[in-house]
């Protein structure tokens, strides 16, 4: 089943929802479904295991969060306190966003949500679940962790979602989500939902052997970016593309901007560079310590920080209302993490741009990119006055500052040598002279050299 609009001609009144779920659903400003929900829902609802392959930003948590709480509240717990659904997903920053989203929607439910996930406080985690949990949201590292210690079982799952189950293949989580699986009630007597950006062969093999007579759902499998985004790309140079950044910056705006780079070094050196140039701006990326990623993400949610730079941690399955700008400041090595990058943005029906830098370093993706898209990306030619002069580095360890070699206006000043001491000048002076003794004075027994009138 496929079709290529984003909503739906139906609401969420056309499904039989407890009312609790109701009030969520009103309380969220939830009205008409989007295309991924009116196909989903009548499924999942009724019990059956599904396969989702649909573009980020569609409403895909909703769809299985309201299957999830509908079938809770429709059957009592036989083993009070234990999890009855697990939601596994990626990365950490997806598992809180998942937990937030299912705790704004099922407010009015009563059902206990738990996230599990590294960086966090295991004792804190682990006495959650010992106190009693209907829903856990997991990446697989973690939840593993406490599966081997006993401290939690998943004997009571009635529902299992496998949230960008294409990214667990690709940030090798495969063993470990088999281990889980094997902790699990057997295939038919549990509900299964996996979703997926990428609907490969790979995540299908898996499927199939997890799940009984699964409905296969695909939603504009050929609408790889969406239909609001404006694509552009421009060739520079790497050592311009700094200032052709600030020029965009100043040109486009920047009140909700995403800058994507390819390397974790990336993000912070860059991010420093723009602060120095009067902009606000923070990383993000894997490295960080867990608590400090969550709070960067938190001020770039709420709108107070500007400017993101980040690695593709944030590409994949968050949402970020009012994301206007994608950069790629370099061009993804992975054409999919083109399409995840730039789904930041446009999201839900609002526009967005995308624009991407293509330099001499990564240039050599984009034939792979254009090909995976199936559209050439549109080029635009930057004139003179879109590079911005940039300010020079300044000299670690104290002294002048040293020319930046991203400046187009500016030729790097004539540094003099600086001063040597006088033992240092004078020891060269002495080796020559006495190379020149050497040369001029005869050795003892040997014959002198012939004068001017010696004969031939």
């Amino acid at each position: 089943m496929t079709t290529n609009t984003l909503f739906s001609h139906r609401t969420f009144d056309d499904f039989e929802l407890p009312e609790p779920v109701r009030r969520g659903v009103a309380d969220a400003g939830f009205a008409q479904c989007t295309l991924v929900q009116a196909e989903v829902l009548p499924l999942t609802l009724a019990d059956r295991d599904a396969a989702v392959q649909a573009q980020t930003g569609t409403g895909k948590t909703a769809a299985y969060l309201l299957t999830i709480f509908a079938r809770l509240l429709r059957t009592p717990s036989r083993h009070p306190g234990e999890p009855r659904a697990l939601i596994i997903a990626p990365t950490r920053e997806l598992v809180v966003q998942v937990t937030q989203d299912a705790e704004h929607l099922g407010v009015h439910t009563g059902l206990v949500v738990e996230a599990v996930f590294g960086g966090m406080d295991w004792r804190a985690q682990r006495d959650q679940l010992g106190r009693g949990v209907d829903v856990v949201v997991a990446t697989p590292g973690r939840l593993l962790d406490y599966l081997r210690e006993d401290a939690v079982t998943l004997r009571s799952v009635e529902v299992l979602v496998v949230d960008e189950a294409d990214r667990l293949f690709d940030m090798g989580f495969v063993d470990d989500l088999r281990a889980i699986l094997r902790r699990l009630p057997a295939v038919g007597k549990r509900q299964t939902l996996f979703f997926t950006a990428t609907l490969s062969s790979r995540v299908m093999g898996l499927g199939w052997r997890e799940m009984d007579s699964p409905a296969e759902v695909v939603v504009n499998p050929e609408e790889l970016t969406p239909d609001r985004l404006e694509q552009t790309l421009y060739h520079v140079g790497a050592r311009e593309k700094f200032s052709l950044l600030l020029g965009l910056l100043s040109r486009e705006g920047y009140d909700r901007t995403m800058i994507f780079v390819n390397t974790r070094e990336e993000t912070r050196r860059l991010s420093e560079r723009l602060e120095r140039h009067g902009y606000q701006a923070r990383s993000l990326s894997g490295s960080m310590i867990q608590r400090r990623r969550l709070k960067v993400l938190d001020e770039f949610k709420a709108g107070e920080l500007p400017i993101l730079v980040a690695t593709d941690v944030a590409s994949r399955g968050l949402h970020i209302e009012g994301v206007t700008h994608v950069i790629n400041y370099d061009l993804p090595l992975d054409p999919e993490d083109y399409v995840h990058r730039v789904g930041r943005t446009a999201r839900v029906g609002a526009k967005g741009k995308a624009i991407s830098l293509a330099c001499e370093n990564f240039v050599y993706s984009l034939p792979a990119i254009e090909k995976f898209l199936g559209v050439t990306i549109p080029v635009a030619w930057a004139d003179d006055s879109m590079f911005l002069r940039v300010k020079p580095r300044p000299r670690t360890g104290g002294g002048a500052p040293l020319p930046s070699r991203h400046s187009r206006e500016s030729t790097p000043p004539q540094i003099a040598a600086a001063p040597q001491p006088e033992a240092a000048v004078e020891e060269p002076k002495k080796r020559r002279r006495r190379r020149r003794r050497r040369r001029t004075t005869p050795v003892e027994g040997a014959p002198a050299a012939p004068g001017p009138d010696a004969a031939g």
